[in-house]
């Protein structure tokens, strides 16, 4: 009896064995990679407002005064309600250990979206002429960022089939239909400064001075290919 469950332990694992054979991919697994330059045609400000004095209830009546002062203004320059949005408000407790003093500190960020990057300069104005008193940093982008995904990804997959008939060349080999396509989860967009906005953004000379410059955004994309070879 222990024989014949051995035999059948046996006999299972053998054919387990060629199961995992026939089903494992054979081929070349490649990975491509595909890139597109495009003009942004919004920035995003990341502002912040921010307060500090001993009283608690007086740095957030200031921080709430500016903050309704800074979203009328937006308001009525007709950025939309979507393109406002409070990311924070904090209210800490500042300690100075030197003299075991503290003081409260009253902040809150809004993120601005703005859909046409001509009135880039008109808005940070009156930002600041309404008490906005930080600037967290700007970020551009594209409105059709997916069609231009779309377009990075056919390029990544044109650039993994080149890869692939480079390597089979030396072989003698040809490269047949892809048997696995898969996207790696980390899309790039880098901004790519052109060097005579970054000229013309630094100039201080002039009355029209200029203190962005978009550049272009790189949108890449990379995905691993599996190739069968004949």
């Amino acid at each position: 009896m222990k024989k014949l469950l051995l035999s059948s332990f046996l006999l299972l694992s053998v054919v387990v064995s060629a199961q995992e054979t026939q089903t494992t991919p054979q081929g070349i697994f490649v990975t491509g990679e595909g890139k597109v330059n495009v003009v942004p045609d919004r920035v995003v400000i990341k502002s912040q407002i921010e307060n500090e004095g001993v009283s608690a209830e007086e740095v957030k009546r200031q921080n709430d005064k500016t903050a309704d002062a800074v979203l009328k203004y937006l308001k009525s320059e007709g950025i939309a309600e979507k393109n406002i949005q409070t990311d924070y408000v904090n209210l800490n407790k500042r300690h100075n250990y030197s003299d075991k003093s503290y003081t409260y500190v009253a902040n809150q960020a809004i993120s601005i979206t703005l859909e046409d990057l001509d009135n880039y300069e008109k808005i940070m104005s009156g930002l600041l002429e309404n008490g906005l008193n930080g600037i967290n940093g700007i970020q551009f982008k594209s409105s059709e960022v997916e069609s231009y995904k779309t377009e990075a990804r056919k390029k990544a997959i044109l650039d993994a089939k080149r890869k692939a008939e480079e390597f089979a060349e030396p072989l003698g080999q040809q490269v047949g239909k892809a048997i696995s396509i898969n996207e790696n989860s980390g899309n790039n967009f880098q901004p790519v400064y052109r060097m005579a906005e970054m000229m013309k953004a630094s100039d201080s000379a002039g009355g029209n001075q200029e203190t962005i410059a978009p550049g272009e955004l790189e949108i890449s994309v990379k995905v691993d290919v599996g190739f069968q070879l004949h």
